[in-house]
């Protein structure tokens, strides 16, 4: 099973590459903001105490996440992997995630990190907020907090996955496809399978 971890702040392009990684390795996309919305949609269990706390203004707790990521895996237990995005975030989400794949026999196989040096994605942000109507794509200001603040509290789940020798850092500016081979490259070279 190729479970991928895709990292990388906003305006890196993760969601162009994820797609494309979905296709070629027909993985399953985990987007924790997705499982919320649907989880919150069909009115579960979970959901229902997702909606309570986000009601407050509370962040979901990660033992609420992670039993609806368990839920996904059970669900596909015959999936050929998973692309985790937007999870995990911290230390602590990555420890509990590897301990949940475990119980499913599988791990991460690969953290991907897509790597655009801060000028460049403020640049990406503000031309997308043209189009994307999305005011925190719009300030400058605003755009350089998001990213310093992914910048500071990812590093640490980065340099987790670097101790456990699955970390590949991959140049997030140039060509769409260009990029894409890299990231290609990288999980074939770790799993040893070409498509």
């Amino acid at each position: 099973m190729l479970n991928l971890v895709l990292f990388g702040p906003p305006g890196a392009g993760k969601g162009t590459q994820s797609e494309r990684l979905i296709q070629k390795y027909r993985l399953i996309h985990l987007s924790t903001g997705d499982l919320l919305r649907s989880q919150i949609a069909a009115g579960t269990e979970l959901g229902i105490r997702a909606k309570q706390l986000m009601d407050q203004g509370l962040l979901v707790p990660d033992e609420v996440v992670i039993g609806m990521i368990e839920s996904k895996l059970r669900e596909n237990q015959d999936a050929s992997g998973f692309i985790f995005d937007g999870f995990p975030r911290t230390v602590p989400q990555a420890a509990a995630l590897d301990e949940l794949l475990s119980q499913y026999r599988t791990s991460i196989t690969l953290m991907v990190a897509l790597m655009v040096d801060d000028e460049e994605l403020t640049r990406r942000l503000l031309i997308r907020g043209q189009t994307s109507g999305r005011p925190d794509d719009q300030n400058e200001e605003l755009i350089r907090r998001r990213v310093n603040e992914y910048n500071e509290k990812t590093t640490p789940v980065a340099d987790y996955y670097a101790g456990q020798q699955k970390l590949a850092t991959i140049d997030g500016i140039g060509d769409i496809d260009t990029i894409f081979d890299l990231i290609s490259q990288q999980i074939e070279q770790v799993t040893g399978q070409t498509n």
